[in-house]
């Protein structure tokens, strides 16, 4: 099962959401990792082996691009734009029935991908 890792952007309701459906979520206030940099913030999640999931698109696309140049492994990243919660809750459930781990790793997914 794919363990999160959400990122100071992304709303605490989506974590209580996703824990009451049986999930294992993490929000950067409560790694007490609040006002890290977004290179220590994946560093984190990979050390951890949960996905970071991240309203962040543009910072965390060039951050996965520089690890893939540089052959560096993270354990994956979910990104989407700043939705309505329940839409978010959605289609990460979709997302997180559908794959696995193995799939995430060493990549970025689009959550957008995942809403229907």
């Amino acid at each position: 099962m794919i363990r999160l890792y959400l990122d100071e952007d992304v709303p605490e309701t989506i974590a209580v959401a996703l824990r009451l459906r049986g999930y294992d979520v993490i929000t950067v206030k409560e790694a007490s990792n609040k006002g890290f940099t977004d290179l220590e913030q994946i560093q984190y999640a990979t050390s951890e082996e949960r996905v970071l999931f991240t309203h962040n698109i543009a910072d965390f696309c060039k951050i996965h691009s520089g690890f893939i140049n540089k052959s560096y492994e993270h354990s994956g990243i979910i990104v989407s734009r700043q939705l309505p919660i329940g839409v978010i809750v959605k289609a990460l459930l979709r997302l997180l029935s559908s794959v696995n781990y193995g799939k995430v790793r060493n990549n970025i997914i689009w959550l957008s991908d995942w809403i229907t």
